[in-house]
């Protein structure tokens, strides 16, 4: 999809057909965001399709067009949570780095293509300017619950007049 830079980011999600989620009560003893200065920290979501648990591993389970697919699924949750922090995802400047953990084989390489699912998501929804954003993708041996993706992110907010 191709933003445009008059439409609004509510606008673009209801383009693409995506409603946020609320923010998931944490399942162990974090919490879903932190605010320091103009910077907001999420947490690690896992990927999650039906409301449960997306479990696998790629390259054994699942191929690199799932995990996309989850990685995708797994950016949703977290706009959710990240408009839930800030009240408005028009008040995001930027996001400035995503970790993404992919529960892959030792043999499996395309973690970062996984994690382009989530990537893509959030130019889509955010634009380039604020969406675009460094990165790391890990191949890791097993996720909570086994999950077959798990992301976290920083975002930069806007501070002027806030």
């Amino acid at each position: 999809m191709s933003t445009s830079s008059t439409s609004t980011i509510a606008q673009r999600l209801q383009a693409l057909g995506i409603t946020l989620p609320a923010v998931a009560t944490p399942a162990a003893a974090y919490v879903p965001f932190v605010r320091s200065g103009s910077l907001v920290f999420l947490s690690g979501h896992i990927a999650k399709r039906d409301g449960q648990v997306w479990a696998g591993q790629l390259g054994k389970d699942l191929s690199t067009a799932d995990g996309q697919a989850a990685a995708r699924l797994v950016a949703i949750d977290l706009l959710g949570t990240l408009q839930a922090a800030v009240g408005n995802l028009e008040n995001i400047k930027r996001i400035v780095k995503v970790m993404s953990l992919v529960n892959s084989t030792s043999s499996f390489t395309e973690q970062h293509l996984v994690t382009n699912g989530a990537s893509n998501l959030l130019v889509d929804v955010l634009g380039s300017e604020r969406g675009a954003h460094a990165r790391s993708a890990f191949g890791v041996a097993q996720i909570p619950l086994g999950a077959c993706v798990e992301i976290e992110l920083i975002a930069e907010l806007i501070t002027e007049g806030m």
